[in-house]
């Protein structure tokens, strides 16, 4: 969504201003058809208390948007009070305890920039103007979390608003069982976060991109060599394959290979990335860059703008794999052919999650990670393909170990997100601390636990 500098007020079903209101929230031009009684914009924390007061007053659920950059728009929901926290933006960075205290509306670019200028790091989101409100809330899979860490995992505290509009801090030591839920229950978690209290890093000495880049007919060559080269990576490599209609440099269908580097030196860059140079694949290849170095907000602003056009129609889902990647050929090579017209484009992501995390609700994920993002840009594109990313995931489901809530499509696709045991735990959680349910769940039934919502 876009960053609204004016004052933030009220508005009631069928006000002047309502719909824009709502449709404004988000990033994705689709109009769900779903409208909430009641927005408020909260300018800072004494608003947020006095919506949720004016939620409990008058019997409304709520629903609450930071960033808008649910593919899903689960924040859009018919009925009730949608909060809308994207103007507490404020960040605070004490350096030399490599500490900060951001607002959920905080976009990511904005704290890149921040703690940059302090030759700091934190694993923000790989795009532009995500909201660090649902980003962390969800997990957090951000730039270099495979050796940094998720972002959730650099949350040292939470400041949240309760069902009852109580305002508490959350820590490993203080309302412990809201600081475990707030850690990957992503919008099922039922208060409102306006502060994240984060731990920072020292920033990576050197920040590059490796690209190379093979026409579509070398497309199941390229994902075997991938899938096999991938656990051999080193984590500060974010090693991934991106399935374009427009492909950098040959400008038609093809595959990206893609290698974001944070190293600490030039040399241990360039030697992580040798094996995309080495790799006999590479005389196929059409184009082979050498590593460039790039800052974190020039990749972030290139990938807004050239893969998340505005004004688009998004469609996305996902799956976790664990498995070899020969038996989804077939199914990867209909995906490559169904595949509507850029800006649609389909991610496969080098992950090998550690065998450890830390004990919090995120609890689901794989060796690697698949996602579709259909990007229709007109009503044509949207009668066509509005169902090309859940069709082709569902095609898929056997080798599925299970989705992540970044790109969920649970309302339409439900799939498991969280273990069994931690969502037993969630919603153990959520009866203690909202037992009237004032804060939406998640949209639709899920296969495992049943109902969510």
């Amino acid at each position: 969504m876009k960053r609204s500098h004016t004052k933030g007020r009220m508005f009631r079903r069928g006000e002047a201003g309502f719909d824009s209101a709502v449709l404004g929230t988000s990033f994705n031009a689709r109009d769900p058809g779903r409208r909430p009684d009641v927005v408020v914009q909260a300018n800072d924390v004494a608003d947020v208390v006095a919506a949720v007061k004016l939620a409990k007053a008058e019997n409304l659920k709520i629903g609450v948007c930071s960033g808008g950059h649910s593919w899903a728009q689960n924040h859009i929901r018919d009925g009730g009070l949608m909060l809308d926290v994207s103007r507490l933006n404020a960040i605070e960075i004490d350096a030399a305890n490599q500490r900060a205290v951001v607002g959920p509306g905080c976009q990511s670019g904005e704290l890149n920039a921040a703690v940059a200028r302090q030759g700091l790091f934190f694993p923000v989101a790989h795009a532009l103007t995500v909201g660090i409100g649902g980003f962390l809330l969800q997990g957090g899979f951000g730039w270099n979390s495979r050796q940094r860490g998720l972002g959730c995992e650099n949350v040292v505290g939470l400041d949240i608003v309760l069902a009852d509009g109580e305002l508490v801090h959350a820590d490993e030591n203080e309302n412990a069982d809201l600081f475990w839920a707030a850690r990957g229950s992503g919008p099922g978690f039922f208060a409102v976060v306006v502060r994240f209290h984060l731990k920072l890093h020292p920033r990576p000495r050197a920040i590059g991109l490796k690209v190379q880049v093979f026409r579509i007919r070398h497309l199941e060559a390229v994902m075997a060599w991938a899938d096999k080269a991938g656990p051999s990576v080193p984590a500060f490599v974010e090693f991934q394959l991106v399935v374009n209609r427009k492909a950098l440099g040959v400008f038609s269908h093809g595959i990206e290979v893609i290698a974001p580097v944070l190293a600490d030196s030039w040399r241990e860059a360039r030697e992580a990335v040798a094996f995309i140079d080495n790799s006999p694949l590479r005389p196929k290849a059409s184009l082979t860059l050498p590593l460039l170095p790039l800052t974190l907000n020039f990749m972030m602003k290139t990938g807004e703008k050239t893969l998340f056009l505005p004004d688009t129609r998004w469609r996305a889902d996902n799956m976790w794999m664990n498995g070899p990647i020969e038996p989804m050929l077939p199914a990867l090579r209909r995906i490559a052919d169904t595949q509507p017209p850029a800006p649609s484009h389909a991610l496969w992501l080098n992950w090998n999650a550690p065998a450890q995390r830390q004990d919090m609700a995120f609890s689901v994920e794989g060796r690697t990670y698949l996602a579709l993002y259909g990007g229709l840009r007109s009503a044509a594109d949207e009668a066509r393909h509005a169902d090309w990313a859940t069709a082709r995931i569902r095609e898929l489901e056997p080798f599925s170990a299970g989705i992540q809530l970044a790109d969920e499509n649970i309302a339409v696709r439900p799939a498991r997100f969280l273990s069994d045991g931690n969502m037993a735990r969630l919603r153990a959680i959520r009866a203690a601390r909202d037992p009237d349910g004032r804060f939406h769940s998640y949209m639709g039934t899920l296969e495992a636990g049943g109902s969510a919502a």
